[in-house]
């Protein structure tokens, strides 16, 4: 079984920054790809930011430049540093991890940008 725990979301002034974590346990899996979903109130979940198994970064055209994902050696946390929030970045964000058929999502973190 994989699970996703998030933590680091929070209440942030626009203009601020946060950094999201995401524990990774796994049972020797090797995952096609890992990454953070957001989904704000009355909006579809939006993919924010890969990173895949080879180690190359996709990114959602609104956060270019402002978000960067990243993890452990190990790959056991996921990282998302998220600098010059806007209040438009304000949503749930989730953890996701895809191996083979299989997707995991953590329970979420709530972000929210104040203006």
């Amino acid at each position: 079984q994989v699970q996703l725990v998030e933590s680091g979301g929070g209440l942030v002034q626009a203009g601020g920054s946060l950094r999201l974590s995401c524990a990774v346990s796994r049972d020797r899996l090797i995952f096609n790809s890992l990454s953070w979903y957001r989904q704000a109130p009355g909006k579809q979940r939006e993919l924010v930011a890969s990173i895949i198994r080879a180690g190359g970064t996709n990114y959602d055209d609104s956060v270019k430049g402002r978000f960067a994902i990243s993890t452990d050696n190990a790959k056991t946390t996921l990282y998302l540093q998220m600098n010059n929030l806007k209040p438009d970045d304000t949503a749930v964000y989730y953890c996701n991890a895809r191996w083979g058929w299989n997707v995991a999502w953590g329970q979420g973190t709530q972000v929210t940008v104040s203006s």
